[in-house]
């Protein structure tokens, strides 16, 4: 029994890691329509910000801010100096310069950061609690990034469905030429929508970090069951980012616990082919016609 909660409990905090990424990949589909195959190596580089900063001595939470404002700029930046140039050509030939991206990103992280493993402190405990006789596989930290998604998944939804920003932002990527003759400003919407995935992207990757070591290939495998993640919800919800998450997290977890760690891949793409073929689409997305 206590191996079967921990291997739950275990998913869950998994699965709610995962769900932090694949939250910044629909964030800004729903806002720009792009894939951002770039936005693991945006999260790990900020992340690299933040611990120069505490290296530096700047307190954790000091240096979580500077990562959050350094994810937003660079965001920005991408999309104004790379992705925008290529608008109104081939779709492929933005997703060949997010791939770009990626590469580029990680490389230079290597070279101002190093190769080596470097640890990443957390902000609260990583010991487990103790509840009775049962040694749970649930710590302070796991609680903490629990919290932080929580925090981030209801701030977006408020953000695209309270908003006028937020209401402006899905129409533009909706239809960007009707938005225009409406007199919205798409183009900066559209900045801004990299931005903000760019600092979302910076949560996930601190919070992957956290209690942990980083390097400049640590996101991989997140980058991988996030975007699992964010199709299996659909790529234009949030709530569907973070439900498939858990999905994932949960399936992973069990695979690991119960058959053999190296299966975990395999079964994370037959619930991936499993949902397609009921929804193809996803989980949360809608056949209907979005109004907004």
């Amino acid at each position: 029994m206590q191996h079967f909660i921990n291997v739950l409990l275990n998913g869950i905090t998994q699965g709610i890691v995962i769900a932090a990424f694949a939250l910044a990949l629909v964030l800004i589909f729903r806002s720009t329509r792009i894939v951002n195959f770039a936005q693991g190596s945006q999260a790990m580089f900020t992340t690299y910000i933040a611990l120069t900063l505490m290296n530096r001595d700047f307190p954790y939470w000091a240096a979580f801010a500077g990562a959050l404002v350094a994810g937003f700029i660079i965001g920005a930046v991408l999309e104004r100096v790379v992705i925008r140039p290529l608008e109104g050509g081939m779709e492929l030939n933005i997703v060949i310069a997010t791939l770009g991206l990626y590469v580029a990103i990680q490389a230079l992280a290597a070279i101002l950061f190093g190769s080596d493993y470097q640890s990443f402190s957390s902000p609260v405990g990583l010991s487990g609690f103790q509840v009775g006789d049962l040694n749970l596989a649930l710590t302070p930290t796991s609680i903490f990034v629990l919290c932080t998604v929580g925090v981030v998944v209801v701030g977006l939804t408020l953000l695209f469905q309270k908003t006028q920003l937020g209401l402006t932002m899905r129409a533009a990527a909706f239809d960007g030429e009707v938005s225009r003759i409406l007199g919205v400003r798409v183009s900066h919407l559209l900045t801004f929508g990299w931005a903000l995935a760019g600092l979302v992207g910076s949560v996930a990757g601190i919070l992957v970090a956290s209690g942990s070591f980083i390097y400049p290939s640590y996101m991989e495998s997140l980058i991988a069951f996030g975007f699992i993640a964010a199709v299996i919800g659909g790529l234009d919800s949030p709530i569907g980012a973070v439900v498939g998450g858990l999905i994932l997290g949960t399936v992973n977890s069990l695979v690991s616990g119960y058959l053999a760690p190296g299966l975990v891949t395999i079964g994370a793409f037959v619930v991936l082919i499993a949902v397609l073929l009921l929804k193809p689409g996803g989980l949360f997305s809608s056949t209907q016609a979005r109004r907004v």
